[in-house]
């Protein structure tokens, strides 16, 4: 298993022309023990090694506000609302979703199928950013190379408002 501390993980390896089927990711949304708990807007995006976004593959935020009021809060996803989040129209059918309570969450995307695109052979970074209301914002980065020929785990730790961070390419 790989190991990360402070969001920073470096991977040994090289890739091989194999096909992978997906990538999985699983993270923990902390449990805040605080009179006035909000649930975090959450985001999940691969960018490329150039730092452009490859894909944006989840936005979680207050899907169920009047005139779409949930969204003018999306900008305190700071990193993806600079990157890519200002440029799209939103919601995004099979990516936009409400806000999740606190626990694991899993989630597996497919290249080539829903929000992910097919991925050229290279280096990429995942990236799971979170920010709440009355909280604070974090982002974990999760570099990977595409496609993976060991699939061992990528993982990484946030320190307030995302726990643990794991990234695997499935076979």
């Amino acid at each position: 298993m790989r190991a990360a501390t402070f969001s920073t993980i470096v991977l040994l390896g090289a890739a091989t022309p194999a096909a992978a089927d997906e990538i999985a990711v699983s993270f923990e949304l902390p449990r805040h023990d605080i009179a006035e708990y909000h649930k975090p807007y959450v985001v999940i995006w691969v960018e490329r090694a150039d730092r452009s976004v490859a894909a944006t593959l989840a936005v979680w935020y207050d899907t169920r506000l009047k005139e779409r009021e949930g969204e003018k809060w999306l900008k305190d996803l700071r990193q993806w609302w600079r990157r890519a989040g200002r440029d799209l129209a939103l919601p995004i059918d099979g990516v936009s979703g409400a806000t999740r309570a606190p626990g694991k969450q899993t989630l597996s995307f497919t290249p080539g199928k829903g929000p992910l695109p097919a991925l050229e052979p290279g280096a990429y970074t995942l990236i799971v950013e979170a920010a709440r209301e009355s909280g604070g914002r974090e982002s974990v980065e999760l570099p990977f190379t595409w496609p993976d020929e060991d699939g061992a785990p990528v993982q990484a730790r946030g320190a307030s408002e995302i726990g643990a961070v794991d990234l695997q390419v499935v076979r």
